[in-house]
């Protein structure tokens, strides 16, 4: 049986007329596959995500204070991450209800918007974190100066109001439709308006994915370079090969929950956008769709390395987890993701004379 959203695909341009051939007047989505697989994604995702997350930033607000920068950027993730989870329960209905939207065209809007919303603010701050680990590698001393964490709370605020903007267009193009008795909430926009919103899409993921996508590849690519290279006079450290196996893990969980999302988002957009024909349009619709759980698994994925990495929160869960209370608050200085090894915090004394070997910890970001 087709589906509510075995959808007919028209043209988003006037009728033709006889003669022309139109491959997507008898093109339909068979889209069954999905009532099933998002809504028992999105509600593992759910359950995981929130219960993390939840202890995540309970953590960091009664256990971890004062924060640093990088605790900074770790929770303002956490919170994006809660956020975006909270976003789920309706589409995880809608989904299960075979495309049927009973909450109105606003709160449509809303979901769609607070979807992305939080999804590419989590994409810029991974990015943050991981600018702010290169500086504490490779440039110390900017990153003694500009590594505050009220420079960091400075820019969370500025990456939730850009991404608020740069969305703001997708609440006028997502909108509700009937079909039948099924309430459709598009996550993209009604046909006539559709080769508008690729343009807009095609904009937004190239300035909130590409560009923050490149700039991690070239940070832990230069740390990994840096962190490798031996020292004159060291020998590799345990700690450095923790930290070069924790750049390949965020890495890989970057690639395996971001890129394949927006690589197939854009084959997608653009095989409807150009007419393809039907059976790739359909090939397409389904890795579009499998590959949408796993944009959301990166929200489960976070606290994870959370665990991996920073110090102090792993000693504070493993308290909790052992005797059901926390240690007493301490501060969050230690939670650096990767820092420099002890044996080389004087290797750049040539250019801070010897007063960096006193702070041997400052680069601790």
């Amino acid at each position: 049986m087709a589906s509510a959203e075995a959808l007919l695909l028209r043209s988003p341009g006037p009728s033709p007329g006889p003669g022309h051939s139109e491959v997507e007047l008898d093109c339909w989505f068979d889209e069954d596959f999905k009532f099933i697989l998002l809504p028992m994604s999105y509600t593992v995702v759910f359950v995981l995500g929130l219960g993390l997350n939840a202890l995540t930033l309970w953590l960091f607000l009664f256990r971890l204070r004062p924060w640093d920068a990088t605790a900074t950027y770790m929770f303002h993730l956490a919170l994006s991450d809660t956020l975006y989870v909270l976003s789920l329960p309706t589409l995880i209905y809608y989904y299960a209800a075979r495309n049927h939207w009973p909450f109105g065209t606003g709160f449509c809007k809303f979901v769609r918007f607070l979807f992305y919303w939080n999804l590419y603010c989590s994409v810029l701050f991974l990015t943050c974190i991981s600018v702010h680990r290169y500086l504490g590698i490779c440039h110390p001393l900017w990153a003694l100066r500009w590594g505050h964490s009220g420079h960091a709370s400075l820019l969370c605020l500025t990456v939730w109001l850009v991404v608020a903007g740069c969305l703001v267009p997708n609440l006028f193009f997502v909108t509700t439709s009937t079909k039948g008795a099924t309430i459709l909430c598009h996550d993209t926009t009604r046909p006539e308006e559709f080769d508008h919103y690729v343009h807009f899409s095609l904009a937004v993921m190239g300035l909130l994915f590409g560009v923050p996508c490149l700039i991690t590849l070239v940070c832990y690519g230069l740390m990994a370079w840096r962190l490798y290279r031996p020292l004159p006079g060291a020998t590799q450290s345990s700690s450095r090969l923790r930290s070069i196996r924790t750049i390949a893990m965020v890495l890989t969980v970057f690639a395996v929950c971001f890129v394949p999302f927006h690589i197939t988002r854009i084959i997608y957009y653009l095989a409807r956008l150009l007419e393809a024909d039907c059976r790739v349009l359909n090939i397409v619709n389904v890795v579009y769709k499998v590959t949408r759980p796993l944009a959301s698994a990166n929200s489960c994925l976070d606290p994870v390395l959370y665990l991996l990495t920073g110090d102090k929160y792993r000693r504070q869960l493993q308290q909790l987890c052992r005797s059901g209370r926390t240690q007493p608050p301490t501060a969050a200085s230690s939670l650096g993701l990767v820092s420099l090894p002890e044996d080389s915090s004087c290797r750049w004394a040539a250019t801070c004379q010897d007063s960096s070997c006193h702070h041997p910890r400052a680069v601790r970001l």
